[in-house]
């Protein structure tokens, strides 16, 4: 049996995110074995297949923010899509403490 690739974790890990949750870029690259690697998580995200039904919107950064900057149709698009799943913001901010997947 193949043995699947640092990619293949992190997308699976990205999918068994729960609707109304979120989780870091370190945590995601934690729970797929490979912990300090939070830049390829984003890296990975940027190079997604166009279409994918990989629920990208649910990584943000550590501070509970979107890494999109403000403003940007891809920083609008991903925070309606986590209100569209409840999630919450204080202004900016996601609460971690309420929202973040363990």
């Amino acid at each position: 049996m193949q043995q699947a690739t640092k990619e293949e974790l992190i997308y699976t890990i990205i999918c068994a995110i729960p609707e109304g949750k979120v989780a870091s870029y370190g945590q995601v690259a934690k729970l797929a074995g490979y912990p300090n690697n939070s830049r390829l998580v984003g890296r990975l995200l940027k190079v997604m297949p166009e279409g994918s039904n990989i629920p990208w919107h649910r990584v943000v950064n550590s501070q509970g923010k979107i890494s999109f900057p403000e403003g940007s149709n891809k920083h609008l698009e991903q925070r309606q899509k986590l209100l569209s799943e409840g999630v919450t913001f204080n202004k900016t901010k996601i609460n971690m403490r309420l929202h973040q997947w363990d």
